[in-house]
């Protein structure tokens, strides 16, 4: 028998809207009780004191690139696991856009198998898998949706812009009887030409060739038409301007059946960030190529809508949307480096710190959008800490200080703007 206490460790549970102090007791890598004080318990249990630390349900990440197959340099299946585990993520949804994509039966029992083979066992995180939306992702012809459904994908999502509107258009009306999340990604390409930052005042100063808000905007209204229109669930990805939130805002006031999620690092910095000038207070590398994302960051009038929008419910979750690159990829120009960063070992430590610590958002309210929100988003049950259920939890130490460096790292790349910087606040990697 394997059995552990967590002594006086705070508890928070969205589920029931608890945050309390307890003790808890694991055995077997299930929830046994949790009380007050527990007084009795198994013989030879491992006993942790667990004052300032935080229980709650694993984080779920709602999309994150794997590099394999076809870039293994930048990332595998195993190594996208452990990172996952280090940074208290126990449910994963894998974007389809790796090589070859997943838009074919063949795509996803590939990646099916390369899970089932990695040598670490452990029982979290589980995967999940998003099917392409078009063939050879980003196409213009739809996969077959039915047999990767019956497959068992999570979702179906390209990850990329899907511009073609008759097409998009057909998709939902097909997808609406298959009870499957679909996940949009919404942005012009037309409009947002050859822009590699968001346009504005620092554009300018930086530059840079700016990316309109009316890239993602409009592409944004295009899509509330067709849900209005059609009535299929729609989740909306990276969101990440002023306006957006407002026209999320009013359609989920006329009842359209929408959510929507941001990135984290979308409500943690600004396009003064790639002048080094982070809104945390943190030195920055000025035109960092881990900046370089996509959407690109925001002005700090969009950032703040963000956060506001997640206070108000507007928008759902946030989301991960770990992407790796190796080291040569990402050190070219700015403007010449792939979109993307790495976040599921820093997101929570980061998020907690600079929201939570600083009262912005309650424990509570950064765990709901971390987990039990992103699970439902998926279709998924949540996870709780209700005796008798598996342990899928984090354990969280929100004043333990570490340095990000590639070697505290588990994931194969290293391209985030946080590397060399002290951080406080680390997931404490458990084995119930």
């Amino acid at each position: 028998m394997n059995s552990k206490l967590l002594q006086q460790v705070r508890i928070l549970d969205p589920v029931y809207d608890t945050d309390r102090v307890a003790d808890v007791l694991i055995i077997d890598g299930k929830i046994a009780t949790v009380e007050e004080n527990i007084s009795e318990f198994p013989t030879k249990t491992d006993i942790q004191d667990c004052q300032g630390l935080i229980l709650g349900p694993g984080l779920v990440d709602l999309y994150c690139h794997s590099g394999e197959p076809g870039f293994e340099e930048r990332e595998t299946i195993e190594s996208l696991m452990q990172a996952s585990r280090a940074g208290g993520f126990t449910r994963l949804a894998i974007l389809p856009n790796t090589f070859p994509p997943v838009d074919n039966s063949a795509g996803l029992a590939r990646l099916q198998n390369l899970a089932t083979q990695a040598t670490d066992k452990s029982a979290f995180p589980v995967l999940y898998y998003w099917g392409a939306i078009t063939q050879s992702v980003k196409g213009q012809q739809m996969t077959e949706l039915g047999e990767l459904a019956v497959m068992g994908v999570v979702g179906f999502a390209d990850g990329l812009p899907l511009e073609n509107l008759g097409l998009l258009r057909r998709v939902l009306e097909y997808l609406k009887p298959l009870n499957k999340s679909v996940a949009l990604f919404c942005n012009n390409s037309g409009l947002a030409g050859n822009g590699v930052m968001r346009e504005g005042y620092d554009s300018i100063r930086l530059g840079l060739p700016g990316v309109t808000t009316m890239a993602e905007s409009s592409a944004l209204a295009a899509v509330l038409e067709l849900v209005d229109a059609i009535g299929t669930p729609v989740h909306i990805m990276r969101v990440s301007t002023a306006r957006s939130v407002e026209l999320i805002g009013n359609a989920k006031s006329r009842g359209l059946p929408i959510t929507a999620s941001t990135t984290w690092m979308h409500l943690l910095l600004d396009t003064q960030a790639i002048d080094g000038k982070s809104p945390l207070g943190t030195e920055l590398i000025p035109y960092d190529p881990n900046l370089r994302l996509d959407p690109p960051l925001g002005n700090s009038s969009d950032r703040l809508a963000l956060v506001q929008g997640l206070k108000d419910g507007v928008l759902d979750a946030i989301a991960i949307d770990h992407a790796p690159f190796s080291y040569e990829e990402k050190t070219v120009a700015f403007s010449e480096a792939p979109p993307g960063a790495i976040g599921l070992e820093i997101a929570l430590p980061l998020l907690w710190q600079n929201f939570v610590a600083t009262g912005q958002l309650s424990g509570l309210d950064i765990w709901r959008v971390l987990s039990t929100v992103p699970s439902k988003c998926l279709g998924l049950i949540p996870g709780d800490l209700k005796p008798q259920k598996l342990a899928e939890v984090t354990l969280f130490a929100p004043q333990e200080t570490w340095v990000v460096e590639k070697q505290t790292l588990k994931s194969l790349s290293f391209n985030t703007p946080w590397l060399g910087k002290q951080i406080q606040g680390r997931v404490l990697e458990w084995e119930f």
